[in-house]
């Protein structure tokens, strides 16, 4: 069963969509909140996460961030606390819902989803247990990390360019994604391949994306979640997201708490064959234990 719906984020009108099982309810079932990736909308990869925890009898809610796909608002901003506030908005509507079990609610985030499912998590009591995929730990330690010092000099350069123009002017300049997204070459054509098959148009970013993301640590809160179960999915492979970045959390959080690395595995092959089949069986088994 799947169902589009419409609701609010801090006043701006989002689009959404449930997944349940289908036929005869035995009572309300525990919920999942699928926060989606750094320019992720909800056709991408949430449906394929929502197919495995509806047939283990989980209802999910998934949803484009204000600005992005269906939803209103400025256009393609980032907005990191921004999407935390639609995410919360997200688990109160999947809470309302007949089906679902309100003490029951779980959030599912991958890439920089991760990111905003534990920012959520840690500051709303009602997420009873988090699963967070090749996700990130520090803004700019990610960001800077994975470029050399010239990228990182170039890359400064050109936030403190932007910074100026949108101070002045109130507009950020925008580039395609692999310019700030940090990417491999093949990584990038798996990048593209997703969204391809989707037939979702990568959009552009906002250069204001560069401060946003150097100023938003999940690590900050990580700790904040327990005594609630934290789930962490790293890959060994990883060129987006590196490894160290999941098992920092791993190591600022409280228990309980459980990081799963998958060897010889990149970041978006995470999302199909044997290492989606590995991470959606640990986030199910993670889930069913705690929720």
């Amino acid at each position: 069963m799947k169902e589009s719906i419409a609701f609010y984020g801090e006043g701006t009108k989002l689009v959404g969509d449930i997944y349940g099982p289908d036929g005869r309810r035995d009572g309300p079932r525990p919920g999942i909140v699928l926060c989606g990736g750094y320019t992720g909308v909800k056709e991408v990869y949430a449906p394929d996460f929502a197919a495995r925890l509806v047939a283990a009898g989980y209802v999910c809610i998934a949803f484009d961030y204000k600005g992005w796909g269906g939803s209103d608002g400025p256009p393609n901003r980032l907005d990191p606390y921004g999407r935390v506030w639609d995410s919360f908005a997200a688990a109160t509507v999947l809470g309302e819902r007949d089906e679902v079990d309100a003490g029951r609610i779980g959030v599912l985030g991958w890439s920089y989803g991760g990111a905003t499912a534990i920012w959520l998590a840690a500051t709303d009591p009602r997420i009873r247990c988090v699963a967070a995929v090749v996700t990130i730990g520090h803004g700019r330690r990610w960001m800077e990390g994975v470029r050399s010092g010239k990228e990182v000099a170039a890359l400064r350069e050109r936030a403190a360019e932007d910074r100026t123009v949108r101070a002045r002017t109130g507009e950020s300049g925008t580039v395609p994604p692999p310019t700030i997204l940090h990417m491999s070459a093949r990584e990038k054509a798996l990048w593209a391949a997703a969204r391809a098959d989707s037939a979702v148009e990568p959009a552009p970013m906002p250069l204001e994306f560069i401060d946003e993301t150097m100023a938003f640590h999940p690590e900050w809160v990580v700790d904040k979640i327990a005594p609630r179960p934290l789930l962490l999915v790293a890959t060994e492979e990883d060129g987006v997201t590196p490894p160290e970045e999941s098992r920092s959390l791993y190591e600022l959080a409280g228990d309980p708490r459980k990081l799963v690395t998958i060897p010889d595995c990149g970041h978006f092959e995470v999302y199909s064959g044997k290492p989606f089949d590995r991470t959606c069986a640990e986030a199910v088994a993670w889930f069913d234990s705690h929720l």
